[in-house]
């Protein structure tokens, strides 16, 4: 009976890694300010100097999917955000949404839940909400979920995949739903909160695909620990971030996905953000011309060799469906959008062209 059950375990983990493999694999990139970009008359080109229109180049190096993010009221994010590129309301990504789905791609939206930035060092609660009582923010959550999708929706521009948070490792909408992933406080109200919001995706859009994104690629114990919090959520896709200059060498990252396989074989697993720096010309966050160079050159090549090794490993696992590199859009050749550099696009911001990363990238589909 023993032999029995084990074998019938092995051939339902085969047949699943069968389905897992044979899923189409995406690849893309957030390309959130790309209309701002576009506004203010930046010119991109290919490798050899030629001027594209981006859409149309991204399909051309095998792009099948565009990541897009939402903030509630970005007109209260502070200055210094807003010189960074934070605008995106939902009139704006509802237009960007539109043609990214009449030029053929999937569309990956990506709830913030947050009137700016947020991430793991802050995830702001939306001023619309900030005097609410917790017990009433689930319903607050589902509320303005299912009202955006249905804008969308009508619109034409359904997405395919939907993130309910972004990076919220350390939780969501501080302070009522801020956890830890060993800990024990506020995961009631968290777990509820994208309960609240999977429930909207699923009602409005129910072919698309929920990501819960989380940013601890390079720490496994505290990656098991979140999703183990969320084994009775429905969602599809585990999202992860990861940074070489953050998250540690692409082998580290190797050993987390190998590990998820095991623990969560029903999941699919997307790195739903990535980049590598390539210079720290103009970078106002940079402490020195090579900070950050632990693993990798600051160089052109040595942002072509991370993308190059990065490919290489993801192809090695079947769960792994999407890879999306995060502000590949970025080009200061003629026009800063957001202030300062940061040296980290698939364009070079001198001069517009396209980086020799780009062609690295393309192999994950390739």
């Amino acid at each position: 009976m023993k032999t029995f059950r084990l074998m019938s375990t092995l051939f339902f983990l085969f047949v699943l890694c069968l389905g897992i493999h044979a899923q189409q694999r995406l690849l893309g990139g957030d390309i959130s300010l790309l209309p701002s970009y576009e506004e203010a008359g930046t010119v991109y080109r290919d490798e050899a100097g030629k001027a594209v229109a981006p859409l149309e180049y991204f399909k051309e190096e095998g792009w099948n999917a565009i990541r897009v993010r939402l903030f509630v009221e970005p007109d209260r994010a502070s200055a210094e955000h807003k010189g960074e590129g934070v605008c995106q309301d939902l009139d704006y990504v509802m237009k960007l949404g539109q043609r990214i789905k009449k030029a053929g791609y999937q569309f990956m939206l990506d709830f913030h839940y947050s009137d700016t930035w947020a991430d793991p060092g802050k995830q702001f609660m939306p001023y619309r909400w900030k005097n609410s009582g917790v017990a009433s923010l689930p319903d607050s959550v589902y509320q303005y979920t299912r009202k955006s999708l249905e804008v969308m929706v009508k619109a034409g521009a359904c997405p395919d995949l939907i993130q309910v948070g972004n990076e919220i490792t350390n939780g969501m909408m501080w302070p009522a739903a801020k956890v830890e992933p060993l800990g024990k406080d506020n995961w009631d109200i968290l777990v509820k909160l994208l309960e609240s919001g999977a429930k909207a995706c699923r009602e409005v859009c129910p072919r698309a695909k929920i990501i819960i994104h989380t940013e601890k690629a390079g720490e496994w114990d505290k990656t098991k620990s979140y999703y183990n919090h969320l084994r009775q959520l429905d969602y599809d896709v585990i999202g992860l971030s990861y940074y070489p200059m953050w998250h540690k060498a692409v082998g580290v990252l190797g050993a987390t996905l190998d590990s998820l396989a095991v623990n969560f074989p029903d999941k699919e697993v997307m790195i739903v953000e990535t980049a590598a720096y390539y210079s720290h010309e103009k970078d106002q966050w940079a402490k020195s011309a090579d900070q950050y160079s632990e693993f990798y050159p600051i160089s052109t090549e040595g942002q072509r060799i991370f993308t190059h090794e990065l490919v290489a490993e993801l192809r090695r696992h079947a769960n792994v469906t999407g890879l999306f590199w995060w502000f590949p859009e970025e080009n200061a050749c003629g026009n800063t959008v957001p202030e300062g550099w940061l040296n980290r696009g698939l364009f070079d911001n001198r001069t517009g062209k396209s980086l020799p990363a780009m062609k690295e990238f393309s192999g994950f589909i390739r």
